[in-house]
């Protein structure tokens, strides 16, 4: 096995570095996670495991945290945002029995790959905020904000949308302002509620609601469409106000939820490109991005997540096989997928959004189609949730 003792530095301790920290623990590497922060703290709303991603958190043996962390969704449900009227169902909990969708806090899911990370014998190490990293020489060299040099011979960026690992592959990117922005906020929820996703869709904004924690929060994240420029990131705290003005025509069920919000985040969504290069192999050694560093994507699919878990199992398999050599087996087993998922969220934002004419065409379509063929919109998608990246390598 080409990782047995093999040292790795890993910049970021999200999803994607934690996840990775332990698959390449569990396969002999000698791993350190490096993190900016002073602590793991409770950050973030909810997000989706879909059963691609699931795949390889009980691949990497961490199934029953991921159970006993989450809500089995037992559907998704889109309707009008106006009067609350489904539109159509996707049953996945019958349709799909043998596959796991799931509701989870983020905070819960970085701490059981924390835990899982440690268990493995990674290492962790707060309070490192980088300035750069630099690829001049003869292998790649981290330099934090104090001016400290540590040469990383296999070095891994998992450092988020902002990566200093993927300017120093690829130069700085020029994202562009998609005139969407996103309020991302959580309510409490009453534990008798059904564990189903709704999708509450209107002219140039729709909303994402589902239950967390054992149902006793319901996640919340509503998106507009403006012209106006919004800084991106995640901590911009906004009046909730402003989120039920920009939903006060929908329901009263949505309504509801929105003159519960006590705290609303907002942030403006921006489409950055998936990055060319994902590698570089050097004299003395090797780098690589995974995760948003790599492919940011927008929020209308649930796959950000997702993606990460499965760029993490194909990047641990390509080096235990191959080693750095494998680093370019990586980047072509991951990058067309990557986009191809990309692409179809950014499809969703723009159905989600319809107005006029073409909105009453399209709902009457979804809502017939439910009828005649109630697992036809599921099986649309069979291309991204039947994918087991652990099956293929």
């Amino acid at each position: 096995m080409a990782l047995k003792d093999q040292s790795v530095t890993i910049i970021g301790a999200g999803v994607a570095g934690l996840a990775l920290a332990r698959a390449l623990a569990l396969k002999g590497a000698r791993v350190l996670v490096m993190e900016q922060a002073d602590a793991i703290r409770e950050v973030g709303a909810g997000l989706q495991i879909s059963p691609n991603g699931a795949q390889v958190l009980r691949a990497l043996g961490l199934g029953e945290a991921l159970e006993a962390a989450s809500c089995r969704a037992e559907a998704v449900e889109l309707r009008d945002g106006f009067d609350g009227d489904l539109v159509t169902r996707l049953d996945v909990a019958r349709l799909r029995p043998d596959q796991g969708w799931h509701f989870l806090h983020r905070a819960d899911l970085v701490g059981l790959l924390l835990e899982g990370a440690k268990a493995a014998g990674a290492e962790l190490r707060l309070l490192q905020k980088l300035r750069r990293v630099d690829l001049s020489g003869p292998q790649p060299v981290i330099e934090t904000c104090t001016g400290a040099q540590e040469p990383a011979p296999l070095l891994i960026g998992a450092d988020g949308l902002h990566s200093h690992t993927r300017i120093a592959l690829n130069g700085e990117a020029k994202p562009f302002f998609t005139n969407q922005v996103a309020w991302r906020a959580l309510v409490p929820c009453d534990p008798a509620e059904p564990n189903v996703a709704e999708v509450h869709m209107g002219p140039g904004r729709h909303l994402v609601s589902y239950p967390l924690r054992g149902g006793t929060l319901r996640n919340i994240v509503a998106v507009e469409e403006r012209r106006r420029w919004t800084e991106e990131g995640w901590a911009l705290r906004d009046d909730p106000m402003e989120l039920r003005l920009a939903f006060e025509a929908f329901s009263p069920r949505v309504r509801g939820w929105l003159d519960q919000v006590e705290d609303a985040w907002l942030w403006g969504l921006f489409r950055h490109p998936v990055a060319k290069t994902w590698y570089r192999v050097l004299p003395e050694g090797a780098v690589a991005i995974l995760g948003d560093a790599a492919h940011p994507t927008l929020p209308f699919l649930a796959q950000g997540a997702n993606m990460a878990l499965e760029d993490v199992w194909t990047l641990a398999s390509m080096l235990d096989r191959h080693g750095t050599a494998g680093l370019v087996a990586y980047q072509v087993a991951r990058a067309r997928r990557s986009a191809r998922i990309v692409t179809a969220a950014n499809r969703n934002a723009r159905l989600y959004h319809l107005g006029g004419p073409l909105r009453s065409i399209a709902h009457l379509g979804l809502k017939l189609g439910g009828r005649i063929a109630p697992g036809a919109a599921l099986s649309r998608f069979n291309w991204l949730y039947d994918y087991d990246v652990t099956k293929l390598g």
